[in-house]
């Protein structure tokens, strides 16, 4: 199997609105990654929503950072946390989701939510809200 992806080939770019709460969503519905007990292909939909700060993901580096996964050996629910934690490296953004919408097989369909808030900063007035 091949190695999985990390946050390294994210990119980014500045939030062109700082200070400004707004969410970024974006859907890559052709997730593939190996189901590492059977050696067969699990398909998904990422539903990524998040927060930013001073960073924003960059697109094309996200598709190819998704479609990297594509012969990578690994549960759902670890492919989802491990996905979630490159972006919470590569962004520090306010508050992140992903949703690992995984199609059925057998009759059973799987969803992993990972959910990330930043720590609330002692230094902070009060800490920055945000919808979810």
């Amino acid at each position: 199997m091949a190695d999985a992806p990390n946050h390294k080939t994210l990119e980014t770019f500045d939030n062109p609105r700082p200070g400004r709460e707004y969410e970024i969503k974006i859907e890559a519905p052709e997730f593939t990654c190996i189901c590492p007990k059977t050696g067969h292909p699990d398909f998904a939909t990422m539903t990524l929503l998040y927060v930013p700060d001073k960073k924003c993901v960059e697109l094309k580096s996200y598709k190819l950072y998704v479609q990297a996964w594509r012969n990578v050996g690994i549960f759902h629910e670890a492919v989802t946390n491990q996905i979630a934690d490159d972006l919470v490296k590569a962004l520090d953004p306010i508050a992140l989701s992903l949703e690992g919408a995984f199609h059925a097989h057998g009759g059973i369909s799987t969803s992993v939510m990972v959910e990330y808030d930043r720590p609330f900063d002692e230094a902070q007035t009060s800490p920055k809200k945000h919808k979810k």
